[in-house]
């Protein structure tokens, strides 16, 4: 694989859409953990039979998900700035910047078709996750539904996106791109003093 260097808008694109993602991660995981609508309606069940009252199951839910939605719109706002970062990375290789590569170019290394690959899967997912996204916001109410079930799934492709990437670094560090996490932070390969 070529020895690259990373531009600053390059950069600048990757460091945005990556931390955009990640905390969109982590709504998702409060939301499947601590911020469970049912396991935060039995916290407040637990503690209403300490004072003699009482809510019915859907009223705890509702109580649940009001206590929840602050952290859950910050998902929704992180999600239309991903479609933005979205929109400027499908952008830049029109203006010469961040080009793809072609997957399927016949003079790349298995290992480069590989991870080009990747990244042309990646992006079509997240075309996906974003796409169903803004439909369950501003898409018709029958529609929903179904675009909620596709929209779930996006957290198996990042998670193994994440994974992938993560494991992709590592090697690459351990083998024969030493100084790819300094590019990718400086945009030169840090370089040892003796």
């Amino acid at each position: 694989m070529k020895n690259r260097d990373y531009t600053i808008v390059f950069r600048m694109m990757h460091w945005a859409i990556a931390i955009c993602m990640l905390l969109m991660l982590g709504t998702i995981f409060l939301r499947l953990t601590w911020l469970n609508k049912d396991h935060m309606a039995l916290i407040i069940q637990n503690y209403l039979a300490t004072t003699d009252q009482t809510l019915s199951q859907d009223q705890l839910i509702i109580l649940a998900k009001q206590i929840r939605k602050p952290m859950w719109e910050w998902h929704i706002y992180l999600g239309y700035v991903l479609v933005g970062l979205y929109c400027i990375r499908m952008t830049l290789p029109l203006l010469g910047q961040m080009k793809f590569s072609n997957p399927f170019n016949k003079t790349l290394t298995l290992k480069e078709k590989f991870q080009y690959g990747v990244y042309f899967v990646f992006y079509g997912c997240v075309a996906i996750s974003l796409l169903t996204g803004l439909v369950i916001e501003f898409g018709p109410k029958d529609m929903k539904n179904t675009m909620e079930e596709i929209h779930v799934l996006s957290i198996y492709y990042l998670i193994a996106f994440i994974v992938i990437h993560f494991g992709g670094i590592l090697k690459a560090e351990l083998t024969n791109q030493q100084g790819i996490i300094s590019k990718i932070v400086s945009g030169s390969k840090m370089v040892k003093e003796i």
